[in-house]
């Protein structure tokens, strides 16, 4: 396996601008967007909590314990910062019992926003997407080219990554997925087999949206491509026509990227060519996915950003606010704009 590295390519590498993020948690806000709002009966409470500097799962241990239920009686859609205020639905299983007073127990940093039943509890990755706000302190650049990167990221999109968070720090994450997959060591809990073979996957995945933004070609349609329609996982392969490059660049359909696994790639001509070379640099960990029992797959390499704004809100203070669709990062939309350090 060839060195490991995660300085992916950027679209917007020469940027000049800088700022401080997570100065404290109210920076960074996410608020999440719910499919549907609850049915108002069932044997399922859904509570949504705001969060002030507290991990997802902890607070779901605390609801279990003030329901007096089974952890696993507790869901969510999905995780969100622990350094940050969010807000977000959880569930709880209580078949035929009342709801304890959630406000008289809950800490000072979870606070109840609104309490339905619903017949079905919640599940993972059942979301729309989440809405960001997120305060830049200490920013210096040019306010132009500020600007002008928004307008670019509204016109074209980002690249598609997963974030840095996904490999661990200093990429332990994918030494460990590649120890284990050379059987240096057994993985008994099913979590961190979940952890190191998603890392793994992961980094394959941003080694090929890398390579394609290197050649320019992350954003466009390119014959052998399959497309993934916007908001949608839905894929199809067709010829590259007029047709097909103007939705791309509408941001209709995206061209996608494979995510490792068993079976033959979905993409072919040139564009199969490349993902066959970026994995042949990584094949301990192509061989353990596919070993694990992972089919192929394939994953947007461009994400479209919804209702992107910038305020500056005062001198050497900016305040960014957008939607992403659920699974995407934060992180990969600041990095496109600027260099932000926590």
């Amino acid at each position: 396996m060839t060195e490991l590295r995660n300085s992916f390519e950027k679209v917007n590498a020469n940027s000049t601008l800088k700022g401080v993020i997570r100065s404290c948690p109210e920076d960074f806000q996410v608020d999440e967007i719910q499919q549907f709002t609850p049915s108002g009966t069932g044997e399922h409470v859904w509570l949504h909590i705001q969060k002030t500097g507290e991990n997802t799962d902890w607070v779901g241990d605390q609801l279990a314990k003030i329901a007096d239920v089974p952890r696993r009686d507790v869901s969510y859609a999905g995780m969100k910062d622990r350094h940050a205020v969010t807000t977000q639905w959880f569930s709880v299983q209580m078949p035929g019992r009342e709801a304890p007073n959630w406000k008289e127990q809950l800490p000072d940093s979870v606070i109840l926003l609104d309490e339905q039943r619903h017949n079905r509890k919640l599940k993972r990755g059942a979301l729309k997407g989440n809405a960001f706000k997120i305060t830049i302190r200490d920013f210096s650049g040019d306010e132009e080219e500020l600007k002008h990167s928004v307008s670019q990221i509204v016109s074209q999109g980002i690249p598609n990554y997963f974030g840095e968070q996904r490999f661990g720090h200093d990429n332990s994450n994918i030494r460990k997925a590649s120890q284990w997959f050379k059987g240096e060591f057994k993985v008994k809990s099913r979590p961190k087999r979940s952890i190191y073979l998603s890392a793994a996957r992961s980094w394959i995945f941003n080694h090929i949206l890398s390579t394609r933004i290197k050649d320019g070609t992350w954003n466009k349609a390119v014959q052998g491509d399959v497309f993934m329609l916007d908001g949608s996982k839905s894929c199809f392969s067709d010829v590259v026509d007029d047709e097909i490059t103007q939705r791309v660049q509408d941001q209709a359909i995206h061209p996608t990227g494979a995510l490792w696994g068993r079976g033959s790639l979905a993409s072919k001509d040139n564009i199969e060519v490349v993902e066959n070379d970026v994995a042949s640099q990584f094949d301990v960990l192509c061989d353990g996915l596919e070993k694990h029992g992972l089919k192929q797959e394939r994953k947007a390499l461009r994400l479209s950003v919804k209702d992107l704004s910038i305020t500056l809100v005062d001198k050497g203070v900016v305040c960014l606010s957008f939607s992403l669709p659920a699974g995407a990062y934060a992180t990969s939309v600041l990095s496109e704009i600027g260099y932000f350090k926590a």
